[in-house]
């Protein structure tokens, strides 16, 4: 099924980045300690001021070790954000199961729902945006790589799964509604912890206005 793509391959530990590949289960799980450590504390302080000693103390490890893992604060920050987006991808796939949604708006609604309970509940979310890399100082290469290939990996799904027209224009649709969505979403989240629902609304409103236009409205 299409909607299976968009976890295929995935690397469960969320951190492909890494100098050394884990093998061991203790090894993938001392790396999402790490990362659990370095997500709280980019909370806390954001990312400009995150160093690897901070991490290591977090978790409670050696600098050693974050080394042997993440050479240094900038392949840690990719290897955070990397899990951040395998998460909201499976959070997709869940939410979208969970609720078998009957038209394709209900879907995309599944998505946006998931954006933002990830901005609720994934620590280092809100720090860790899919384009933030600028202002990170990670590469703005992946950063691009990852939307593109969310929605196209949506746009399968929406055409294999309820009907719409598939091809480059629904990909670019949807590269559209990804990121208006993220600019309106990351926006409630700026000043309320728990998201302004004035922003998050307005995301749903102009994501189905948008797509209705050219598909046709969800009811």
């Amino acid at each position: 099924m299409p909607i299976n793509d968009l976890v295929a391959g995935q690397n469960p530990t969320g951190a492909p980045l890494v100098r050394t590949e884990p093998i061991q289960e203790r090894s993938a799980a001392r790396i999402d300690a790490l990362l659990d450590a370095a997500a709280e504390v980019v909370d806390e302080i954001g990312f400009d001021r995150l160093t690897t000693a901070m991490v290591a103390e977090r978790a409670g490890a050696s600098i050693g070790t974050v080394y042997r893992y993440f050479p240094d604060r900038i392949v840690l920050l990719q290897a955070l954000r990397d899990r951040a987006v395998q998460r909201y991808r499976s959070a997709v796939v869940e939410t979208i199961r969970e609720a078998a949604p009957e038209h394709w708006w209900n879907a995309v609604e599944c998505a946006i729902d998931a954006y933002v309970a990830m901005f609720r509940a994934e620590p280092g979310f809100r720090i860790i945006r899919f384009t933030d890399a600028e202002r990170s100082g990670l590469s703005d290469e992946g950063a691009g790589e990852e939307e593109d290939f969310f929605a196209h990996r949506f746009a399968e799904i929406l055409s294999d799964e309820f009907g719409l027209p598939a091809g480059d224009e629904l990909k670019f649709r949807l590269e559209i509604v990804v990121e208006l969505s993220d600019s309106l979403i990351n926006r409630a989240f700026l000043l309320d912890a728990d998201g302004d629902e004035r922003f998050i609304e307005e995301a749903r409103v102009v994501a189905r206005e948008y797509l209705a236009k050219r598909y046709g409205d969800g009811e």
